[in-house]
């Protein structure tokens, strides 16, 4: 029989958005919940040798998701990283990795960088990060946002081809049949592509159009294919939002430029959004670091308050938000000031925590694992000090993150 740990002192918030419950408890056994609920209820369930933690008075909550993220990634600085060693984004991902999961971050879907390789080195335990969905090549066309082509005639790609990891830029409807293929044959669990402009591609811009209908169609199809593999879109312009999502794209990402039509369609087909508002606000953060490209700097000043609008906009009318950071344009571990961003929007710190836990866990496909605490679960689980509740933003620093357990083992606190 496995000892079971039991969770106690603490206040539920279990992240179905419902009232919390003051002295509640989890009752874990192996890597799954057995039991959730008042302390004396879940007590009751207890049989067996037995391990308590206290929480001290905190909110014990479900292991939080980030639903775009780059852990091959940390900042833009071009005359740093055109001198890097091949390798060394494979060293250094381990630390991008340890900090979300410090974070209290348990689960992730990473937007384009990291390879089978990398999620298989997590999931056999060579390395310690949350449990990952990948997409490895984020698809682009020729001059799009991944395409790293400047007009000096001079590269800078965030992420170049190499065996596992299919060359990102690709035209036209039988290449990209063939390039999806290629993806998924590499191990991708989700397609990312760029259905329009970006921040940070240099001949482009985020209104801009990329991906034609015709080429829209036949990515989602192949991927449907696949026993029903999604396709997530960065898509920043209006009417690429709208091709994109009429194309059945399962998530849109960013979504600085709504109007009504765009939010309305969103709502019919279902479609997620994912706003990571604190993309383009960490563009100007590190621009004023150094190392930023004038034209990220530039774009991303464009763009702040129309997103902001865009977001409170598509929240207010009903459409389904996830969280996500574009974490690797910030620093790894800094994924939670997105939540404090999203309340500066006119979501509650309860609508905010659901966004980053059941409804993250729905946009993953995930809900049946994890995403809210509930009896045969993964035992996911963060203990924060405080109540986010009061206070959404104190979870922003990782010391009030006080315990962290993936999978039913603890692995911070």
């Amino acid at each position: 029989m496995n000892t079971q740990t039991l969770i106690h002192n603490g206040t539920l918030i279990d992240g179905n958005g419902g009232t919390p419950i003051l002295n509640a408890a989890v009752l874990v056994e192996g890597n799954v919940i057995k039991a959730v609920g008042s302390a004396n209820a879940v007590r009751q369930a207890v049989n067996g040798p037995i391990d308590e933690i206290n929480a001290n008075g905190g909110a014990i909550l479900p292991g939080l998701i980030d639903t775009h993220v780059h852990v091959m990634l940390e900042g833009v600085n071009i005359a740093r990283d055109m001198q890097a060693p091949f390798s060394l984004k494979f060293y250094r991902a381990i630390q991008h990795l340890r900090r979300t999961l410090d974070a209290g971050i348990t689960s992730v879907r990473d937007a384009g960088g990291a390879d089978l390789g990398v999620k298989q080195a997590v999931e056999t335990g060579l390395i310690v990060g949350p449990r990952m969905q990948i997409s490895i090549s984020a698809l682009s066309i020729t001059g799009g946002h991944a395409d790293g082509w400047m007009r000096s005639g001079n590269a800078f790609n965030l992420f170049s081809p190499y065996p596992g990891f299919p060359d990102p830029i690709v035209d036209g409807v039988d290449a990209v049949r063939q390039r999806v293929r290629e993806v998924l044959r590499a191990g991708a669990d989700v397609i990312k592509i760029c259905a329009t402009g970006g921040v940070l591609s240099p001949t482009d811009h985020p209104e801009f159009i990329q991906f034609s209908p015709e080429e829209l169609d036949v990515i989602v199809r192949e991927a449907r294919y696949r026993r029903g593999i999604k396709v997530m879109a960065h898509a920043q312009g209006c009417e690429g939002i709208k091709q994109a999502v009429r194309a059945g794209i399962h998530s849109i990402e960013h979504g600085i430029y709504l109007d009504d039509e765009a939010i309305d369609l969103m709502i019919e087909r279902g479609t997620f959004l994912v706003p990571t508002l604190l993309a383009p606000l960490s563009v100007l953060e590190q621009g004023e670091k150094g190392g930023m490209p004038e034209y990220g700097i530039r774009k991303a000043a464009e763009t702040i308050e129309i997103h902001s609008d865009s977001i409170a906009r598509a929240y207010k009318a009903g459409v389904k938000i996830a969280m996500g950071t574009d974490a690797g344009v910030m620093p790894h571990g800094t994924n939670l000031r997105e939540l404090g961003l999203m309340c500066a929007v006119g979501m509650s710190p309860m609508q905010a925590i659901v966004a980053t836990t059941k409804t993250a866990a729905e946009c993953l496909g995930w809900q049946n694992r994890v995403g809210t605490l509930e009896a045969g679960k993964l035992a996911d689980i963060v203990i924060a000090r405080g109540d986010p509740l009061k206070d959404i933003r104190s979870l922003e620093n990782t010391a009030n993150i006080a315990l962290v357990m993936k999978d039913g083992v603890v692995v911070k606190g």
